[in-house]
């Protein structure tokens, strides 16, 4: 309920009638908005004394003091002037521009009056020309317009601006450029980091607050103010500035709005000038000055209760302004206020909200303002009577010939005639009360509070928003961000993982690990750029199909190293990109995507359900090269792939089972099977000159953490291949990782120091392991001193074999490769290669090839994965650019088992339904001999095959 801010006795009839019709039509004004009188209440009886015209003036103070507490805009007037039109008019300059008594409890927030602040802003530039003129009779008003300019056509303030209140006003966030600023702040802070969004945001304030002070001393888009758009337009001034080019006021027409202005400014300035002057047409003047200033009051207070305002205004105020006038007379300037809003309202067709309240003493009469004489001319002779000198008097009567001064009746004045019985009737114990209007929703919802607490919760959201975006999304910001691309990991293990659709995301960049050989000086990141460019090249074209790429791109921490993998297979897809799109430049481009599943290919899920989505999203998505690693998600990968209708084109993975489950899968690399039988030839005959040959399987322990499914499976089929070549097996042996590095102190131990040293050791292992198994085998008591022989799969065509590994002179090693670099047909790829790479070297003189040796032996090209990866990417682009057309996932699955590429590097790509990848060995690989594994290394080619269909090798092939 309400809470009560007034209570007191009626004292008599008449008290407690006015009251309770003042109380409805304020409280009423909630409901309908009920029109608003110029109420007068009077003693009926004229010859009543001074006692009964006391009760009546009490009865007009009674209810402002009722109101003045209730959160009722009023304001209690005492005219002050020396004639009644200087009383008049201070009274409506104390209603425009001083606070009215509810400013510190008021509905909503006080009013403004910039049409009364415009009109005063005119009078004071032309009391300024008039004092330095000493004579108001004759003022020009280009001297009053250049004052007006002096005064930035805005009057004096109380209060002048100064940077803090600049500064806090620009920022309030219940205007429209506070609410601006800070939402631009949050914006911000999910587009950039903390520090620069500060700095950002000081340099905005400081710009909005000297654009605050200069608006207040020059604003610079004056004609589109509010009050210049009423000055120019109000029709009240249009027959008083008819002689003056004072028509042309637009929205987009600046010098005409300003010709407007300044000719209705100039001609008000001059009929300032004349109501201040003692002349014929003073008396015309200062009617013409009060109703025009009655005029901006009641336009700046409708324009106050405006409907379909952004800031609800309407609905925050509920009562309307009330205007009391204790003792109203012709001396005192309040019956000549009350004539000239009754004369504004009668002349303009708008409904302002003004109530007023004025008593008058009985023996005054409530008339209109008395008929004005007529104006003499100026001028003289023929000219004063002619017709034309009569039509400008007509005009300029107009302004003040509209009011209604020769009605019977005062149409906007609501009189009371109280007589004296009702004024002295004692009504003592009727109470008055009255309840503090409430504040409606809408003043909750847009309060300065409310609006400030919901730009700061959204501030907040923001920021934690953009926090927990930056944090998820490789890029993340507020707005325009990519899903596609996400952050996993904490720490020094946090990885962004996923497809690289937006320019922002680059997996590569800053990697600074350079290609190997001939390659030296080209990075990782400059090949992922150059991908970037011509993907951008492609798209513009318009006719290209999208293989994205899946493979290594980063590494936790620093290990940059970790990255090659992806580099090298990278570089394999890149260069069969340039050879479509610019070296052959067939027709259907390709466009390549990356795709990230984390070091050693832990997070792969992740890449393939992002892979999933854009294929989705983008029908130019035909397929997928690499996931070149077997881990325990491969078998998920392929499945979900499959489900998604996207063929796979793989890599390096040499998993024997992945090709015979998953008809989507297709690859390139031997498989474990195929490895382990062309070893097994090799192996078979070093056992058969060993009395009772011994070996045993050293291999990476499973369920490490690293998800590795490589090593399980090479464990399995070297130990079926040992059995069959001869070898007596004594288990396996585990090692463990620590710390990411291989712990084979303790395995090597039970190996070298045993009843039996074995006489060969399969090792089951990824290429970073190798450098501790040679180190421990060349140092380990039982090892060091006896020859051995050590087999292990396609994993060591990775390796370099540099100065960080230890010599093992008792070991020979032998090992499968990823690809015969020397049995294709198509040997003038690797010097095409290397001049396609040339381009990207920053300096443009790369490293030349190794001299003396086959080109393809350089150690750009030694581990094979550029090759392997450059013939998947053809055999995918081969399917889904059949016949020069942009093919479908679906189709380009279904075309794949019809490739036939009879001039790769590495022999014939070909994935024949009739052929079995594993029993038919249609995949390519070289067995190498490594003696003295370290920096003086020797290596053999022992025995190989090219890709497609070959003999089988044999025993006879592979001479030990």
């Amino acid at each position: 309920m309400a809470r009560e801010v007034w209570r007191d006795s009626a004292g008599n009839e008449a008290a407690s009638a006015v009251f309770h019709l003042m109380q409805q039509l304020i409280d009423r004004y909630r409901v309908n908005r009920p029109v608003m009188p110029l109420v007068v209440a009077q003693a009926a009886d004229a010859g009543a004394g001074p006692e009964i015209d006391d009760r009546v003036e009490n009865l007009v103070r009674q209810v402002h003091e009722a109101n003045a507490l209730r959160r009722v805009p009023v304001q209690l007037l005492e005219g002050r002037g020396d004639t009644p039109y200087e009383a008049a008019l201070d009274m409506v300059r104390t209603l425009s521009e001083k606070p009215w008594e509810t400013r510190d409890n008021t509905q909503y927030k006080n009013f403004s009056f910039p049409r009364s602040r415009l009109l005063g802003a005119i009078e004071q530039a032309t009391a300024t020309v008039v004092e330095q003129s000493g004579s108001p009779s004759e003022v020009p008003g280009e001297r009053i317009l250049e004052q007006l300019s002096r005064l930035r056509w805005r009057a004096d303030r109380p209060r002048r601006g100064s940077w803090w209140n600049s500064l806090r006003d620009s920022v309030r966030p219940e205007t429209f450029v506070g609410a601006l600023f800070i939402a631009l702040l949050s914006v911000l802070l999910g587009e950039i980091d903390w520090l620069l969004t500060a700095l950002v945001a000081a340099l905005a304030l400081i710009a909005l607050a000297v654009v605050g002070l200069m608006t207040r001393a020059a604003p610079p888009l004056l004609w589109l103010r509010g009050a210049s758009r009423w000055l120019a337009t109000t029709s009240s001034l249009a027959a008083s500035s008819t002689g003056y080019p004072s028509d042309g006021w637009s929205w987009f027409s600046p010098s005409g709005s300003w010709r407007v202005i300044r000719a209705r400014a100039a001609a008000v300035a001059v009929r300032v000038a004349e109501a201040g002057a003692d002349n014929e047409h003073t008396e015309h003047a200062r009617q013409f000055h009060l109703e025009l200033r009655v005029q901006a009051l009641l336009e700046d207070l409708r324009y106050a209760y405006r409907p379909h305002a952004l800031d609800w205004r309407r609905s925050k105020r509920t009562v309307p302004p009330v205007v009391f006038l204790p003792r109203a007379t012709q001396d005192n300037g309040g019956i000549l206020l009350i004539n000239a809003i009754n004369n504004v309202r009668s002349r303009r067709s708008e409904v302002d909200p003004l109530l007023l309240l004025a008593s008058l003493p009985a023996s005054e009469i409530m008339r209109h303002t008395p008929p004005l004489p007529p104006e003499q001319s100026g001028t003289g002779g023929a000219a004063s009577s002619g017709a034309r000198a009569r039509y400008e008097r007509w005009v300029d009567a107009l302004s003040l010939g509209q009011s209604p001064v020769a009605a019977a009746t005062l149409a906007w004045v609501l009189r009371l005639p109280l007589s004296t019985e009702k004024l002295t009737h004692e009504h003592a114990h009727a109470q008055l009360v009255t309840y503090r209007v409430r504040r409606t929703w809408a003043w909750w919802v847009m309060s300065r509070a409310s609006i400030a607490l919901v730009v700061v919760g959204s501030l907040l959201g923001a920021f934690l928003w953009a926090g927990h975006w930056r944090d998820a999304y490789c890029h993340g910001p507020l707005t325009d961000r990519n899903t596609d691309a996400i952050w996993i990991g904490e720490g020094g293990d946090r990885e962004c993982v996923g497809v690289a659709t937006a320019l922002e995301v680059r997996f590569a960049r800053g990697n600074g690990l350079e290609l190997s050989g001939a390659g030296k000086g080209v990075t990782f990141d400059r090949i992922e750029r150059a991908i970037r460019e011509e993907n951008r090249a492609v798209e513009k074209d318009g006719r290209y199909v999208t293989v994205v790429y899946a493979g290594p791109l980063t590494a936790r921490g620093d290990e940059r190293e970790a990255t090659r993998k992806g580099l090298e297979e990278l570089t394999g897809v890149y260069l069969q990109q340039q050879s479509v799109n610019r070296t052959v430049r067939r027709s259907v481009k390709l466009r390549v995507l990356l795709a990230n599943g984390g070091e050693d290919m832990l997070r792969q899920l992740t890449a393939v359900r992002k892979i999933i989505e854009v294929a989705e999203r983008d029908p130019t998505v035909v397929g997928v090269v690499g996931l070149g690693r077997n881990t325990d998600e491969s078998d998920d990968a392929a499945e979900l792939l499959r489900k998604a209708g996207l063929p796979l084109v793989n890599t390096t993975n040499s998993s024997s089972s992945l090709p015979r489950e998953y008809p989507n899968y297709f690859g390139l690399a031997a498989t474990d099977e195929e490895q382990t039988y062309a070893l097994g030839l090799v192996a078979g005959q070093i056992a058969q000159k060993l009395d009772d040959p011994q070996a045993i399987v050293l291999s990476r322990r499973t369920r490490n953490g690293d998800k590795d499914r490589y090593t399980a499976s090479q464990r399995a089929a070297g130990r079926e291949m040992l059995r069959e070549a001869g070898f007596s097996l004594d288990g396996d042996m585990p090692y463990d990782l620590e710390g990411g590095e291989a712990s084979m102190n303790t395995p090597l131990t039970a190996i070298c120091q045993g009843e039996r040293v074995p006489d060969a050791l399969y090792f089951a292992g990824r290429v970073e392991d190798v450098p501790a198994l040679m180190d421990g085998l060349s140092v380990t008591t039982g090892c060091s001193d006896r020859k051995m022989t050590v087999f292990t799969g396609d994993d060591l065509s990775k390796g370099t074999f540099d100065d960080s590994m230890s010599i093992a002179a008792n070991v020979t090693l032998y090992h499968s490769s990823l690809a015969p670099l020397d049995r294709g047909k198509n040997l003038g790829f690797y010097g095409d290669a290397y001049r396609t790479l040339r381009d990207l070297h920053p300096e443009g003189e790369p490293i030349a090839l190794a001299s003396g040796l086959p080109v393809y032996e350089d150690d750009l090209f030694a581990s094979g994965q550029i090759v392997i990866s450059y013939s998947a990417a053809a055999a995918l682009y081969d399917a889904a650019a059949r016949g020069d057309e942009p093919r479908s996932a679906a189709e380009t699955w279904a075309t794949l088992h019809t490739v036939d590429l009879n001039n790769m590097p590495t022999g014939t790509i070909s994935f024949s339904r009739a052929r079995s990848s594993v029993s038919d060995n249609v995949h390519g690989l070289n067995i190498v001999k490594v003696v003295r594994p370290g920096p003086s290394a020797e290596r053999t080619l022992v025995c190989g095959k090219p890709a497609g269909v070959a003999p089988p090798l044999t025993a006879k092939d592979c001479k030990p």
